[in-house]
């Protein structure tokens, strides 16, 4: 199968690049590199000892992704694309909205003109909004709030819609948790630009010396150590669940949002602990005021991944800690040595 991902360089499309090529899939990444770098290619050439296609745009140009869609003959598309962190898009909700949905948008209008009709697209748990249950399965009501949560739930919506006025389209939502960890080679993991959002990566730059100390926002939760609970996922099973949901669409049309996670919790202190025993290194912290808006816990029923995808995370703790460390010292051991 011809696969194009959209955001092909970041963190997680750059995984599930290894995974399909693996596979035997073709794959063409296109990103704007915004958020990641073309330095990723080379990388991806060293494990899957493959030259990667790679297109350098926007995924709101749709004549440029007509050509690819054109030149490379695409069955199926992975939408990664897109702006993702939860505080920035208090400050910057337009350039959510426009980059997201606008952004999803334009590539279905390519994709329509084209009769490509295969869709995979890259959600979030956010669209959940505070859990009124746990562990949160698909029927959970959906009321995002936050504007990144609200513009997945808008594409997601805006999808189904389509795929009800279309029934050749197929189309699945997949509802990520907290992806973590990197590839088994150290090369490729999560870099983000600037301070990170996500906890794991900013764990590793302390233990790299890199950052002074981890805030934990509050360690008051009903939770057994205080600290919030959320369920991390090793970004190779989640890759995993993405050729999963290629194989299912193949064979099923219509629209559905399924969860990838692994049905269990861990807390920041768990994580934080995790990571000082693989990696032999302190991580300083300090406990500082909760954060508005943040659940005590949160942690998905990945049951119907299961059921549709026969898909299901395999990972440990463990490994999503030892796969972290070594990208992160691989990359930076001269800043974290000197």
């Amino acid at each position: 199968m011809n696969v194009l991902l959209t955001g092909g360089t970041g963190y997680i499309a750059s995984h599930a690049a290894v995974v399909l090529m693996q596979m035997g899939h073709q794959v063409v990444l296109y990103d704007n590199l915004s958020n990641s770098s073309d330095g990723v290619l080379k990388k991806l050439t060293q494990i899957t000892n493959t030259n990667i296609h790679f297109v350098k745009g926007d995924v709101r140009d749709t004549p440029l992704i007509s050509a690819i869609l054109i030149k490379h003959n695409i069955d199926a598309v992975i939408h990664f694309a897109g702006m993702k962190a939860v505080g920035e898009s208090f400050e910057k909700p337009v350039d959510y909205y426009e980059n997201n949905v606008q952004g999803t948008i334009s590539l279905i209008r390519a994709m329509q003109a084209h009769n490509v009709k295969t869709l995979v697209f890259s959600s979030s748990a956010t669209v959940y909004g505070q859990p009124q249950y746990l562990p949160l399965d698909e029927n959970h009501p959906t009321h995002a709030i936050n504007p990144y949560g609200r513009s997945k739930l808008h594409i997601e919506e805006m999808l189904s819609d389509l795929a009800a006025s279309d029934a050749s389209w197929k189309i699945a939502c997949l509802r990520y948790f907290n992806p973590v960890g990197a590839h088994e080679s150290g090369l490729i993991g999560e870099n983000p630009n600037g301070v990170p959002n996500n906890l794991m990566p900013y764990i590793a730059q302390v233990a790299t010396g890199q950052r002074q100390a981890l805030n934990i926002f509050g360690n008051d939760y009903p939770t057994p150590d205080g600290t919030g609970v959320r369920d991390y996922i090793h970004v190779m099973d989640l890759s995993e669940g993405h050729a999963a949901a290629l194989n299912f669409l193949s064979q099923t049309s219509g629209w559905h949002a399924i969860n990838l996670g692994t049905g269990k919790g861990y807390s920041v202190l768990e994580m934080l602990q995790t990571f000082e025993k693989v990696s032999g290194r302190e991580v300083p912290y300090k406990v500082v005021d909760r954060r508005a808006g943040d659940a005590a816990q949160c942690y998905a029923n990945p049951q119907k991944a299961a059921d549709l995808l026969g898909w299901s995370a395999k990972r440990s703790l463990d490994d999503m800690c030892k796969s972290t460390w070594r990208f992160q010292h691989e990359a930076f051991s001269c800043v974290a040595d000197s």
